[in-house]
C-alpha cells in the first residue's frame, strides 16, 4: 500500500453501532492473556514444551521463583531471554552505574536534570500532607508514611526508557522511599543501555537488576536470595509483566495492570492536519496501541488521515505504526463535541489529547482519562517526558476509576485516635446501642467500663 493509498478504519456514530465497534476494540487491546501470535505461541512450546496460554506462563514460572528462588530466576533469563547471568552478575556494579553516567552526553545529563526539576517541583505540589482533627477531648488524625521499599518495572525490548526510571523513581523519593530497586531485561535497551544506567546514577539508584518478564517481577514480589522481596512494584512492560503483577497482588502491593499505550485525539476546524498525524503516529509507534481521533468535520478528519499517510514513511518505526494504525487504530465522525465528549468517557482513553479551539470547556465535560492534554501546542509527548506529572498511567479503560502514579502512592495512610475519659463517656451511649444490635458484647464492654458513669 502506498502512502497516497493509506486509510484507516472509519466509523460514522451516524450510520454504526460505536458502543459495539468500541468494546471489540478494547477486548483485543485489553491485557487478559487470551490472544498469543504465532510466533508467540512457538516460543512458548520452545521453552515449556507445551502450548500454553500466557496466563498459564506466568502461573508457573511465579510459582517456580517462589519455590526454588535464584536458581528459577536464573533458568528462565537463561531460556527466555538468552542471558547467562549468575548471583553475581545478575545485579549491576556501581562501577557500571557510574562508567555510564561519566560517558553519558553532557546534553543528555542536563536533559534529565531539568526534567527532574519539573517532576519534583509537580510530585511535592501534590504530596498528602498529615491531616489532624480535633474536637472537645479527643483527636484524631489521617498520618501517611512513606513505603520502606518499592521495585521497579522498565520495560528493554524494543526501545530503552530513561523516560519511565525519572517517571516512576522520582515520585517514590519525593514521598521518601528509601530504598528502591529497579529491574530492566537484559537486554541493549535494558539494563545493558548506557542512557538507562546514566540515569539510574544520575538519580541515585544503585539496586539495578538485569531481569525482566514475569520472573522478574515474582523475583521482586517473593524475594529470592540476594534480592530483598518489595513492598510494592510499580511501572509498565509486557503482557507477561502486567499479568505477574496481577498474579503477585496481594503478596505485594502493585500500581496498575496495564495494557497497550492509547490515545483518543479530538479535533476541530482549529487543528493542523500536519500536527494531528504526529499525534496519532507517536501512539502508534508503540505498537500495540490504540490511537483514535474524534471530530464532527469530516474534512478536517480527511485532511488529518492524508497527513498520516504522508507522514508515516519519515518516522522510524512507520511500518510498526502502520500495522498498529491498522489493526487497533479508527477516524470517528460524530455529530457535535458533545457527542464527542460522551464517546470519549465511554472509551475513558490513557491520554486524551484535545486539540480544539475550546479544549478546556470540552475538558470539563469529560470525567475519564488517564490524563488530559489542552490545545494546539501541548502533545501527550510533553506528558510523556518534561512536564511532571507521571507517565505511567491507567490503560484498557480503567481510567473510569484508576489514576496516574503520584507520588502518594507511595504513602501508606493510617489513622490515630486518641480519647479522654470524658470525650469516651459522652460517645460510649451511640457504641453501646451499635455493639449489643450486632451482638458484640465485649466490644460494648470494652467503652462502658472505661465510661465516667461506670
Amino acid at each position: 500500500m502506498s502512502q497516497s493509498e493509506f486509510r484507516m478504519n472509519w466509523i460514522d456514530s451516524r450510520k454504526s453501532d460505536i458502543g459495539q465497534q468500541m468494546a471489540e476494540l478494547r477486548r483485543r487491546l485489553s491485557p487478559q492473556g487470551n490472544v498469543v501470535s504465532k510466533a508467540g505461541q512457538a516460543k512458548t512450546i520452545e521453552i515449556f514444551g507445551e502450548p500454553l496460554t500466557p496466563v498459564q506462563v506466568v502461573e508457573k514460572i511465579c510459582a517456580d521463583v517462589a519455590q526454588n528462588g535464584l536458581s528459577a530466576l536464573l533458568d528462565y533469563n537463561r531460556r527466555i531471554d538468552h542471558a547467562k547471568l549468575t548471583g553475581e552478575t545478575i545485579r549491576v556494579p556501581q562501577e557500571e552505574l557510574a562508567a555510564a553516567h561519566e560517558q553519558a552526553s553532557p546534553d543528555f545529563l542536563t536533559a534529565i536534570r531539568h526534567i527532574r526539576h519539573n517532576i519534583e517541583e509537580f510530585q511535592r505540589a501534590i504530596l498528602h500532607e498529615n491531616v489532624r482533627l480535633d474536637g472537645d477531648g479527643y483527636w484524631l488524625m489521617e498520618r501517611y508514611r512513606p513505603l520502606r521499599r518499592v521495585g521497579i518495572c522498565v520495560p528493554g525490548g524494543a526501545a530503552a526508557y530513561p523516560s519511565t526510571v525519572l517517571m516512576t523513581a522520582i515520585p517514590a523519593q519525593v514521598a521518601g522511599v528509601k530504598q528502591i530497586a529497579l529491574m530492566a531485561p537484559p537486554t541493549q535497551f535494558g539494563a545493558y543501555n548506557p542512557d538507562l544506567l546514566a540515569t539510574c546514577y544520575e538519580l541515585g539508584i544503585d539496586e539495578v537488576y538485569r531481569m525482566g518478564g514475569a520472573q522478574g517481577v515474582a523475583a521482586f514480589a517473593y524475594g529470592v536470595e540476594g534480592i530483598e522481596r518489595v513492598d510494592k512494584i510499580v511501572g509498565p512492560g509486557n503482557l507477561f509483566v502486567a499479568l505477574a503483577k496481577r498474579h503477585v497482588y496481594g503478596s505485594v502491593a502493585i500500581d496498575s495492570i496495564a495494557g497497550p499505550s492509547e490515545v483518543v485525539v479530538i479535533v476541530d476546524n482549529s487543528t493542523r492536519a500536519e500536527y494531528t498525524a504526529c499525534d496519532i503516529l507517536a501512539q502508534a509507534e508503540h505498537s500495540p496501541g490504540a490511537s483514535i481521533l474524534i471530530g464532527w468535520n469530516e474534512d478536517v478528519l480527511l485532511a488529518a488521515e492524508k497527513a498520516i499517510g504522508e507522514q508515516i514513511g519519515k518516522v522510524s518505526r512507520g511500518e510498526l505504526a502502520r500495522q498498529s494504525l491498522m489493526d487497533f487504530g479508527a477516524i470517528i465522525l460524530v455529530r457535535d463535541e458533545d457527542e464527542a465528549c460522551r464517546l470519549t468517557d465511554q472509551i475513558a482513553p490513557e491520554h486524551l489529547q484535545i486539540a480544539t479551539a475550546n479544549a478546556e470547556q470540552l475538558a470539563d465535560k469529560i470525567s475519564n482519562a488517564g490524563a488530559i492534554f489542552l490545545g494546539n501546542f501541548t502533545p501527550v509527548a510533553v506528558g510523556d517526558y518534561a512536564a511532571g506529572p507521571s507517565h505511567v498511567l491507567p490503560t484498557s479503560g480503567t481510567a473510569r476509576f484508576a489514576s496516574g502514579l503520584t507520588s502518594n502512592d507511595f504513602l501508606r495512610p493510617g489513622s490515630l485516635i486518641h480519647f479522654t475519659q470524658p470525650a469516651l463517656t459522652r460517645i460510649a451511649p451511640d457504641i453501646h446501642t451499635l455493639a449489643t444490635m450486632e451482638g458484640l458484647t465485649a466490644h460494648r464492654e470494652s467503652v462502658d467500663i472505661r465510661s465516667e458513669k461506670q
